[in-house]
């Protein structure tokens, strides 16, 4: 089957919904194992990551760093940034998400998708400066 696809997509939220909060470092190792076992596939096709991600509230600040604060948004893209890295079959990186956005009630979110790079209102968080970085030094 994926001799049929042109390139390849992953939704990936290693150090999210896998191994988050402390374990980060242990999120990054089985990203690393996913990753090896896709590049054993010699697949000669580009890669690209369509949804990852760590919800943040805007105001929410900790060190060290704790899931939902700002600083551990930061370490997690660091965290992503450095796997995709490694890789050079990784073409493409879409975070999931631009903004923040309204979801339907329920104990799992804290008033909607807190994912964004940008709040509802389009405010930066401080992850925009930290992918604002890595796009200038792509350059």
């Amino acid at each position: 089957m994926l001799s049929l696809c042109d390139f390849i997509c992953l939704n990936r939220y290693y150090g999210w919904y896998i191994h988050g909060g402390e374990q980060l470092d242990e999120a990054k190792k089985a990203f690393q194992r996913e990753m090896d076992q896709w590049k054993a596939k010699a697949l000669n096709k580009p890669f690209v990551f369509t949804e990852f991600g760590a919800d943040t509230l805007a105001l929410e600040h900790k060190l060290p760093s704790v899931m939902w604060s700002q600083e551990y948004q930061n370490e997690y893209m660091e965290m992503n940034f450095a796997v995709f890295d490694q890789y050079p079959f990784v073409q493409g990186e879409l975070t999931w998400n631009f903004a923040d956005f309204q979801t339907t009630q329920g104990i799992m979110r804290v008033n909607g998708n807190k994912k964004g790079v940008f709040t509802r209102a389009r405010q930066p968080k401080d992850v925009a400066f930290t992918f604002r970085k890595r796009w200038k030094n792509k350059e």
